[in-house]
């Protein structure tokens, strides 16, 4: 990634650290901080991430929002100032040729992340997305399912992007969100906010889930032929009438898989629900009779009493699987990102496993690509593939826990 703070790794702070992390889409626990740095003498070249192509036949449209909860008070803004959220929404689209591919996450955004951690702010260029900016979407004669996706602590909406276009290219309409005050995140006005560090204010997942009912509620809006744009922002060409409220998902990495449960257990228009390894707390005890899906790598049933205890409250449709050597990051872009970052800045082996596991990056993509996606198809398409029903040579690395 960068030079300054990589070339002397004693003086290097947890802060810098999270913030490395940050800026390419974690929200890494700060006991990963110390075996996360980069050796000593490590090229200053920046570099320019990229991420793999979705696998989906369809090109990927997508346009960000600006949304404002008229019932939500903000009482960090002041009075008189309510909740804002930025959100994007992908979808499949056509003739995109002429609508530009929108970036990982935004150059003011990234330049805050990067000069907050105490790095120069050229450091890293982010990556380009498959999504083309509001681009006309395609329709095929019915109305598109939705999934709604909520990110971890001190992250943002784009650090699942490999899974969010995968969806988006195989017919989803995805809904991502940034969770304001737990995000870097930017209005169009041109304010750049990162997560607050006041206990005061800090959120949880009870928190995230208030976020999403209301972005469900802009799901509806959207179906029902309304703009959700705070600024009345134009629309992509046939976005509003193409969703279908009654066929929602959601998923979540973290505190956002935590927050899929939440809004399941208090929401019915959640029909399919899949959590990234999730911490579940313990007083999640009320039970959930449509399908849930767990993927778990630090998470883990046998590991954390809220997770065990969650897993005993789901009486429809459940699975849990694990990635052979995934850690907590693995599910999401940062098993793509990091090892970018590493070569850049001669990052030791050791390191990188500290942040991504053991499991090979590219495996990695196919399982983020593969069962997401099968997941969503059984339970919003009803179309049954196999991927799901057991061990597959496809995946040696994917474990079916009972």
């Amino acid at each position: 990634m960068a030079t300054t703070p990589f070339t002397s790794p004693d003086t290097l702070t947890r802060r810098r650290l999270l913030g490395a992390a940050l800026a390419v889409g974690a929200a890494v626990p700060l006991g990963l901080a110390g075996p996360a740095r980069a050796d000593a003498g490590a090229s200053p070249v920046p570099v320019q991430l990229t991420l793999p192509a979705p696998t989906g036949p369809y090109p990927v449209g997508t346009v960000a929002l600006h949304l404002v909860d008229a019932a939500r008070p903000d009482p960090v803004a002041g009075p008189g100032h309510h909740r804002e959220l930025m959100a994007s929404v992908w979808y499949p689209a056509r003739d995109v040729e002429r609508y530009p591919l929108a970036p990982w996450m935004s150059a003011g955004t990234l330049r805050g992340l990067l000069t907050s951690a105490e790095f120069p702010a050229d450091v890293a260029q982010a990556p380009l997305t498959a999504g083309h900016q509001s681009a006309p979407v395609r329709r095929s004669g019915r109305e598109l399912p939705v999934v709604v996706f909520s990110h971890g602590a001190h992250s943002h909406r784009a650090d699942h992007t490999v899974m969010v276009q995968e969806l988006a290219s195989h017919g989803y309409v995805v809904v991502t969100v940034d969770h304001t005050y737990d995000a870097f995140t930017e209005f169009p006005d041109g304010r750049i906010l990162a997560p607050l560090a006041d206990p005061q204010h800090a959120m949880g997942p009870a928190d995230f889930a208030a976020d999403i009912r209301f972005v469900l509620d802009c799901v509806e809006d959207l179906a029902a032929g309304r703009n959700p744009d705070a600024d009345g922002r134009s629309l992509p060409e046939g976005l509003t009438g193409a969703i279908d409220p009654r066929r929602i998902g959601m998923f979540g990495w973290s505190k956002g898989g935590t927050a899929t449960a939440r809004v399941m257990l208090d929401d019915p228009r959640v029909r399919a629900g899949l959590s990234l390894d999730g911490p579940m707390q313990p007083t999640m005890t009320g039970d959930l009779d449509r399908p849930f899906m767990m993927m778990t790598a630090q998470f883990t049933r046998a590991q954390d009493p809220g997770v065990a205890e969650f897993w005993t409250h789901l009486r429809g449709w459940r699975l849990n699987i694990q990635a052979q050597g995934a850690v907590h990051s693995s599910y999401g872009d940062n098993q793509v990102l990091i090892p970018q970052l590493a070569k850049a800045v001669g990052m030791s082996d050791e390191r990188l496993r500290a942040w991504i596991g053991t499991l090979a990056p590219a495996r990695a993509v196919r399982i983020q690509q593969a069962y997401p996606l099968a997941f969503f198809d059984r339970h919003l398409r009803h179309r049954r593939g196999h991927v799901l029903d057991g061990p597959s040579r496809a995946f040696p690395e994917v474990t079916f826990l009972p």
